[in-house]
């Protein structure tokens, strides 16, 4: 039996958490799905995605950690920023540094990890790809959150497609999903928390007794759009709970919180009021950075970390079809502890618009030679790059228009080519030279990685009997 929508709800939304990168465009009105899903994903009719966690990611091959208490860690192994439901019990803290907590992690046997990104990253995707089958439009809101858009007969049966979609990304991927659904983006992603810990899916009609009991009990610091400041304010004004700030005085949200703030208000009473205005605007830096697993000294290594940080960047860029008019190099050492400190930024325009990584590798080396200082012990380099545009969009002079282009055809050619290549065979299958051995001493430490499955053909799963 297919059901109608509520009386008073034009729309639907659903949410999905997690880790992945959904295309699209913003939605304005409509039903909105959130889905997410416990590394994991979880789902939202608006729809609105967020991804899972990756604890539960690392369980998903390994069937035999049921139960056992997990931790992952940050890159070069440093912080915790990952922890299952076991590992909280335990009064484990996120964001603990490893080395504070290596004795208890060791008493109580606990699962450690290192980040896995590779394999977070995949995993995502296929994620993504399930739920485009059955949504029809899919808007990104960050790296790893997305509404999809659903109208007419699909919004009308907003039940049935949170089920479906929940059980077909169970089926094809083997993991869990949440689905909350309601008629604004703020509530799909109360209703998205509450079935995280419910039943899997939960659906929120604005102004039913069975949203003034959920908002009732849902704090205001966790209502989507009220950061910890504006969340401590309203606390001294006694609205501790979503349901307090929805029945507040308009008047004195807008002084708060202004103008956004009342826009969270007015979604709280199923009022859509998020539109494309507050979509942020398109990208125009892209930052590529990462700590060393040591203190490098020598000019060679940092060009050789550059170069991969570029390599890296060049790929987004061909991947989000983005050209750099400028890009900026940036080393540093460690910020605290003994020896003496250094940190340097050098900056330089390109020739031309290009998302080409060799382009990209020749300007990060004469900003190194630029920045770099002998007798230092360098801990971080990076690159920034800026001045992004739509690679159909070309600022050339009269006289160099043709030779650009002519030139540009080799080397778009040659990066399709790499990036197919690495794409088939695994992230680094075929990379420059400049980017030094795979298994240089200053790449980030991983050495708690859990196999790269789905990518790479010799860590694939083992099955035996």
């Amino acid at each position: 039996m297919l059901t109608q929508p509520h009386a008073r709800s034009r729309c639907r939304l659903f949410r999905i958490q997690g880790g992945f990168r959904l295309p699209g465009g913003y939605i304005k009105r409509a039903d909105t799905l959130h889905y997410n899903y416990f590394f994991h994903f979880l789902g939202s009719l608006y729809l609105f995605f967020h991804s899972c966690n990756r604890k539960y990611l690392e369980r998903l091959f390994r069937p035999d950690l049921a139960g056992r208490p997990i931790v992952v860690l940050s890159n070069n192994d440093g912080c915790i920023v990952a922890r299952s439901a076991e590992a909280k019990a335990l009064g484990i803290s996120m964001g603990e540094p490893e080395f504070q907590a290596r004795d208890m992690l060791r008493a109580n046997n606990v699962v450690v990890f290192s980040s896995n990104y590779t394999l977070y990253g995949d995993v995502s995707s296929r994620v993504m790809r399930t739920l485009e089958s059955l949504a029809p439009s899919i808007e990104q809101y960050s790296i790893d959150e997305a509404f999809v858009h659903f109208t007419g007969a699909l919004a009308a049966n907003a039940d049935e497609l949170a089920l479906a979609i929940r059980e077909r990304v169970n089926k094809w991927i083997g993991i869990h999903v949440s689905v909350g659904v309601s008629s604004t983006r703020t509530l799909a992603k109360v209703a998205s928390e509450i079935a995280k810990n419910g039943k899997g899916v939960c659906r929120i009609d604005a102004g039913t007794p069975e949203a003034d009991q959920i908002l009732s009990a849902f704090p205001v610091g966790d209502v989507w759009g009220v950061g910890r400041r504006s969340a401590e304010k309203l606390r001294l004004r006694n609205i501790k709970t979503a349901r307090d700030l929805r029945d507040a005085d308009s008047g004195m949200v807008r002084k708060i919180m202004h103008t956004p703030g009342l826009n969270t208000q007015l979604e709280l009473r199923g009022m859509p009021c998020i539109d494309q205005a507050q979509v942020p605007v398109p990208r125009r830096t892209m930052v590529s950075s990462r700590s060393f697993g040591q203190k490098i000294f020598e000019k060679r290594q940092l060009g050789e970390a550059l170069a991969m940080h570029c390599a890296l960047a060049g790929e987004r860029l061909r991947r989000e079809k983005l050209l750099a008019g400028g890009l900026s190099v940036h080393i540093r050492t460690a910020r605290y502890g003994q020896g003496p400190m250094y940190d340097r930024t050098a900056e330089g325009v390109l020739p031309r618009p290009t998302a080409d990584t060799a382009d990209l590798i020749r300007a990060a080396k004469a900003g190194l030679e630029e920045a770099f200082c002998p007798g230092y012990a360098y801990a971080k380099a990076g690159i920034m790059l800026f001045d992004l545009t739509d690679r159909r969009i070309r600022q050339t002079t009269l006289f160099d228009f043709a030779k650009a282009h002519s030139a540009d055809k080799p080397g778009k050619n040659l990066m399709s080519a790499v990036d197919e290549a690495n794409r088939r065979f695994g992230r680094e299958s075929v990379r420059f030279g400049a980017e030094g051995g795979s298994d240089a001493s200053w790449k980030t430490r991983n050495d708690r990685r859990s196999p790269k499955y789905t990518t790479h053909w010799d860590e694939l799963p083992k099955a035996g009997t």
